[in-house]
């Protein structure tokens, strides 16, 4: 089977333990990924060389975590024409708000797809949506995916619905 590779990138080491939510939904739809610590700020050359050649890897989709100033994703999209997936992180006084803000308030002709703060693992669905748009094997893994979060919404309910809210919350 031909993998299709996601790069997954970060400011810092510190974002490495919300990043592997992205991580660990492609390794569990057997998506292929690289993960890479990069800063728009300390290794800016290193970061451009990195997204600028991204395509030609194989990369079709890059995933960029960030907190505080939070301008990776953003760096990312300006450097590639791969779609570009921006992971808030939270940090500092503002609780992820900045890296919200820097991370979805991009300029025209510069998108930055922006999941929520600390929502690696939806970065990861969404890149396999992506994917999967393209790639009918990837579709329907998403779809066995969604599929099984149904399934446990469905099975949660019938248990509230049989033992009632009091005995429900009492085995959870």
């Amino acid at each position: 089977m031909n993998k299709i590779m996601v790069g997954i990138i970060m400011g810092s080491d510190s974002d490495l333990e919300v990043m592997n939510g992205a991580v660990e939904i492609l390794n569990e739809l057997d998506i292929t990924c690289e993960v890479s610590i990069l800063s728009a700020h300390r290794t800016p050359q290193h970061t451009v060389q990195y997204v600028e050649d991204a395509a030609a890897r194989g990369l079709r989709v890059i995933i960029a975590g960030a907190g505080a100033a939070a301008h990776l994703a953003g760096v990312a999209a300006a450097h590639t024409p791969l779609p570009v997936i921006g992971v808030p992180i939270k940090s500092g006084a503002m609780e992820g708000m900045d890296s919200l803000y820097s991370t979805v308030q991009m300029p025209p002709g510069i998108p930055v797809a922006t999941v929520g703060i600390n929502g690696a693992k939806n970065a990861g669905i969404l890149a396999a949506q992506i994917i999967g748009s393209v790639d009918l094997s990837v579709r329907q893994k998403i779809e066995n995916y969604k599929e099984k979060l149904a399934a446990k919404v469905e099975e949660k309910n019938n248990r509230l619905q049989k033992l009632g809210i009091e005995s429900f919350l009492e085995q959870k």
